[in-house]
């Protein structure tokens, strides 16, 4: 059950009449009801700025919260933003490592695919398209109603090629 803090929060993100501006000064007002170093109120305060297209201020409040100790709910969340973040800053060698680690974790992280999603726009990113297409048809094999082995193989053959 999600805490009265949380739905507050959730209220703000819904909100499309909202502005870039408002929801962050919206946003950063509920964080500061808690203690400044919560990791939850800092990967909020991330992604207000990340939405808005400030990724050079999300950054270090994505690093921030990820070091102050996530929960595992909002913990690959936090991972896969930062990293798209740090793609969109041209860092996407540091982006693809993040989410390796993302996607190797165990017990498997809830947002595994969603990694290697992101995995595969970075390796694009690095002009890495062959294993950039092995990662995003690795995630997806699993979820085919046929084919799976076909493209799990195929996926693997690009991955080989690629190197």
């Amino acid at each position: 059950m999600r805490d009265e803090w949380a739905l507050r929060v959730d209220e703000i993100w819904n909100d499309d009449t909202l502005s870039d501006d408002d929801r962050i000064e919206r946003i950063d007002a509920l964080a500061a009801e808690r203690p400044a170093a919560d990791a939850v109120a800092l990967f909020e305060r991330a992604g207000a700025r990340d939405a808005a297209g400030l990724e050079q201020d999300a950054a270090p409040l994505y690093r921030a919260a990820l070091d102050a100790g996530l929960d595992d709910a909002h913990r690959p969340q936090a991972v896969i933003q930062l990293a798209s973040t740090l793609r969109n800053l041209g860092r996407a060698d540091e982006a693809v490592r993040m989410l390796q680690v993302e996607v190797d974790r165990e017990p498997v992280s809830p947002l595994r695919d969603e990694a290697a999603a992101f995995r595969a726009l970075a390796l694009a990113s690095l002009g890495r398209e062959r294993e950039a297409a092995s990662v995003a048809l690795l995630a997806l094999a699993p979820h085919l109603t046929r084919y799976t082995r076909s493209v799990a193989s195929y996926a693997a053959e690009l991955r080989e090629d690629a190197r």
